[in-house]
């Protein structure tokens, strides 16, 4: 199981409360994760990544573990925690001004 923590945009787009729980098969990456909350959630496809390109959208990061991996390879393991829930994955939306 995998916890993942949605902004509250999405959540409202995927319709649940709170943290969201993903059951996965193999390693667990960023695309492992996104693929299934987007099987899961199928309101969220094209909200965190392009339909097309399958990559991150301009004002959505990522981070587990007090760590940025919005730059980060989509194929690379995420961190022991993550991969046993005892840290959530976070999909964070970033706020831009001026």
């Amino acid at each position: 199981m995998i916890r993942v923590v949605l902004p509250a945009h999405l959540r409202t787009l995927a319709r649940v409360n709170g943290e969201v729980t993903l059951d996965i098969e193999g390693p667990i990456t960023q695309r492992s994760i996104l693929d299934a909350l987007e099987a899961s959630y199928p309101t969220l496809r094209g909200a965190i990544r392009d339909h097309v390109t399958q990559r991150r959208r301009p004002f959505v990061r990522f981070f587990a573990c007090g760590q940025d991996l919005s730059h980060d390879s989509p194929d690379e393991p995420l961190p022991d925690a993550v991969a046993t829930a005892a840290e959530p994955f976070l999909v964070v939306g970033a706020i831009a001004g001026g």
